[in-house]
């Protein structure tokens, strides 16, 4: 009797196999249909409350890390959209975040080290095709940014013509490719006003990461909420005069002891140049400890630590790239990972983190 049951159990389950796999192919169109209905068009950013809302788009830096893109801090206020520094692979990020390509007004380049724009000119494509252009996109940045968009503009002048044949002026339109570099100059040690339009404010100040010279941190403003983005510097008591009261900070963090631990290894394994580099660049970033003290200085709400160098592999190592950085802040600290949104809702006073991906 139980072989009988057993044999009748086993028919059932190769029945039920079979079944699955001749229908496996309706299945899936079912899923895929779903999903484009669930997701093609449809603004989602439109439902959530006015305020300022920040994407991380890329929390990772030069060193390899296939689960972060190089950095980016997507942000709307509002009903305006932008984008702070565009590293490899970021922009492709930025469409299962949600993030509407239509309402971007700018770019912003906090300095002009290679990972911080080379998807510059995907973000170009995106921002003229998706966005449905008809001007240029304005890039802000340091000086030297009018040769960096230059250059995209260039290399993607020949993609340009290919579109506007395939899909028509009308689809691909033709004043609206490419850039136009608007150079900041934020001379001495105040905060400048770069961009001021529909209750957004922006500005911008000089920090330290010599020797690239100059390179910028911003804060953004919109209806009673602040959020500031460091870019690449060592600690910096101007980035804390500009942070000073924001609701959050992004703030680039490196731990030399972990760097320091590649380069011995590298050094050990004969690759002199590799352990040169990582010998080198611990004096021009700053420290997950030194950034929660900049994020004590300025008062703010939240850190939250991004271009993370050496990448944290899986979040059991994160408390270890923390290191002591909770003594030195009072406030909320996150290692940023992407797909992460920040909301400073202008309704409220709370910082809510979530994520996207």
């Amino acid at each position: 009797m139980a072989r009988r049951i057993g044999i009748g159990f086993l028919l059932l389950l190769l029945v039920a196999v079979l079944i699955f796999l001749v229908g496996q192919r309706q299945i899936g169109e079912r899923l895929y249909t779903r999903a484009v209905e669930r997701n093609a068009g449809v603004d989602r950013v439109a439902e959530w409350p006015d305020g300022l809302h920040a994407y991380v788009c890329g929390s990772g830096s030069p060193m390899p890390d296939a689960q972060r893109a190089g950095p980016c801090i997507a942000v709307i206020a509002g009903q305006r959209a932008f984008i702070f520094d565009v590293g490899s692979g970021a922009i492709r990020k930025l469409q299962p975040l949600a993030f509407p390509m239509d309402r971007l007004d700018a770019a912003f380049l906090t300095h002009l080290h290679s990972d911080h724009f080379d998807s510059l000119g995907e973000l170009m494509l995106q921002a003229w095709i998706a966005g449905q252009r008809d001007s240029p996109l304005p890039v802000y940045g340091p000086e030297g940014t009018d040769r960096v968009v230059a250059g995209f503009i260039e290399a993607y002048t020949i993609d340009r013509g290919f579109r506007i044949a395939h899909h028509g002026p009308e689809v691909a339109r033709p004043g609206g490719f490419g850039a136009e570099a608007r150079i900041i100059d934020a001379a001495g040690t105040a905060p400048h006003t770069v961009y001021q339009s529909d209750g957004v404010t922006i500005r911008a100040i000089r920090v330290d990461h010599r020797p690239v010279e100059p390179a910028l941190a911003f804060r953004v403003e919109y209806a009673g909420r602040a959020l500031v983005i460091s870019g690449d510097t060592v600690r910096s008591e101007q980035l804390a005069q500009l942070a000073r009261g924001a609701d959050v900070l992004f703030h680039e963090a490196l731990n030399p002891r972990m760097v320091g631990e590649i380069g011995t290894t590298l050094a050990e394994r004969g690759n002199a140049a590799g352990a040169k580099i990582m010998a080198d660049i611990p004096d021009y970033h700053t420290s997950p400890e030194d950034a929660a003290r900049v994020a004590q200085k300025a008062d703010v709400e939240a850190l939250v630590l991004y271009h993370l160098v050496p990448p944290p592999p899986v979040s059991l190592i994160g408390p270890a790239f923390l290191g002591e950085s909770g003594q030195h802040f009072d406030g909320r600290i996150e290692l940023a990972k992407d797909g992460m949104l920040v909301s400073l809702s202008a309704r409220e006073q709370s910082v809510l983190f979530d994520e996207m991906l």
